[in-house]
C-alpha cells in the first residue's frame, strides 16, 4: 500500500475513532445519571478527553499528510509529536480530575443506585474502548503513527480506569460500602497520570529530536550486515522523525581517489540499502569524505596501490563510532 492509501486508511480510522469516542461519553453520562456516582462522572470526564485527543488526532493526521512547501521544508510531521504531547497532557488531567472527584466522595459521601444498569453499561464501554485501543496502537506500529499509537494506549488507559469504576461498582453493590467506590478511583487515577506522563515525556523526545535507540540500532545493523569493504567508515550520523518518515544524515568516508560519479555510486548504493530495508519513508542527506593516513588502519580494501599504512582490523560498526563526528580510527 502506498503513502497516500495509508494516510488515507489512518484519518478514515482516526475519524471512527472520534465517533465512538462521543458515543461511548454519552454512554458513560447516562450512567452517572443513573448511578449517581462520582467515579462514574469521573470516568465520563475522561472520556471527554477522549473525544478531544480524537479530534486532535485527526487534524494532526491531516496535517501531516500535507506535501512539504516554502514554510516547511522537512514536512509537517512533527505535528504528531505535539498533538501527542497535548493528548498525553489531557490524560494527567484526567487523572487529576479522578483523584479531586474520589477526594470530594469521601469527605462529603454518597448513596449509590441504579448499580445494576450502571454497571452493565460502564462494562460495555470498556470492551469497547479496549478494542478500540488495541486496534489503533496495533495498526500505529505497522504505519510508525505517534497519533494513532497515543491515541490506542488512550483508550486503553481509559478502559484500565473503567474497569476500577466496574469494580468499584461491583464491590459497593455487593457490600453496600459505598466509600470504596471513591478510594479505587483515586488508585486509577494515579495510574492514569503516570500514563500521561508517559506519552508526554515521548513526543517531548520527537520535538527535542531526541535519538531513539532502537530506531538507530536497527539502521546500524542493516548497514554492519550489508557493508561493502569500499565503504571504509560512516560517521556523525543523525537521525530525525518527522511523523511516520525519518530523516537521516551522514557522512561515508570513500577512497579519496574515487572518482564524483564512483563516490556518488557508492553512497546511492549505501541509500537504496537503508531505503529497501526500512518500512518508513526515509530522506537522505548524506556527505562524501575521502579518506585519510589514519583510515588505512581500519580500511579493508586488500589491493590498495596507495596505501599509506598498515591494516590493522575491522572496525564493527555501533551506535557510538557511527554517531561520532570523526572518521573512525585506532
Amino acid at each position: 500500500m502506498d503513502t497516500k492509501n495509508i494516510v488515507k486508511e489512518n484519518i478514515s480510522f482516526q475519524k471512527w475513532i472520534a465517533i465512538f469516542g462521543m458515543l461511548l461519553f454519552m454512554a458513560k453520562i447516562v450512567a452517572w445519571k443513573l448511578t449517581d456516582s462520582d467515579a462514574v462522572f469521573s470516568d465520563a470526564m475522561e472520556s471527554i478527553v477522549n473525544v478531544i485527543s480524537a479530534f486532535m488526532g485527526l487534524y494532526s493526521l491531516y496535517l501531516a499528510s500535507k506535501p512539504k512547501d516554502e514554510d516547511h521544508p522537512y514536512g509537517h510531521g512533527k505535528v504528531e509529536f505535539v498533538t501527542s504531547g497535548i493528548e498525553g497532557a489531557l490524560i494527567a488531567i484526567a487523572g487529576i480530575m479522578i483523584i479531586y472527584e474520589g477526594i470530594n466522595s469521601l469527605i462529603i459521601g454518597k448513596i449509590l443506585k441504579s448499580l445494576d444498569w450502571g454497571i452493565a453499561i460502564i462494562a460495555a464501554t470498556a470492551i469497547i474502548n479496549y478494542i478500540l485501543g488495541y486496534i489503533s496502537i496495533k495498526k500505529g506500529k505497522k504505519v510508525n503513527s505517534v497519533v494513532l499509537i497515543s491515541s490506542g494506549k488512550h483508550l486503553q488507559s481509559d478502559t484500565i480506569t473503567t474497569l476500577g469504576v466496574v469494580i468499584s461498582l461491583v464491590i459497593v453493590y455487593l457490600t453496600h460500602i459505598f466509600w470504596l467506590d471513591s478510594v479505587i478511583a483515586l488508585l486509577f487515577g494515579l495510574y492514569i497520570i503516570f500514563v500521561g506522563y508517559k506519552i508526554i515525556r515521548k513526543a517531548l523526545s520527537g520535538i527535542m529530536d531526541e535519538q531513539d535507540p532502537q530506531i538507530l540500532d536497527n539502521i546500524i545493523r542493516v548497514l554492519e550486515n550489508n557493508r561493502k569493504i569500499e565503504w571504509i567508515d560512516v560517521h556523525n550520523m543523525k537521525v530525525q522523525q518527522f511523523g511516520a518518515s525519518l530523516h537521516i544524515d551522514a557522512h561515508i568516508t570513500l577512497p579519496w581517489y574515487y572518482s564524483l560519479r564512483d563516490a556518488h555510486n557508492e553512497m546511492e548504493n549505501m541509500i537504496l540499502l537503508l531505503a529497501k530495508n526500512t518500512k518508513r519513508t526515509i530522506e537522505f542527506n548524506f556527505h562524501m569524505d575521502d579518506c585519510k593516513p589514519i583510515s588505512c588502519e581500519v580500511c579493508q580494501i586488500s589491493d590498495c596501490k596507495v596505501r599509506e599504512r598498515t591494516f590493522v582490523k575491522r572496525v564493527v560498526w555501533t551506535a557510538e563510532n557511527v554517531t561520532h563526528i570523526k572518521k573512525h580510527s585506532l
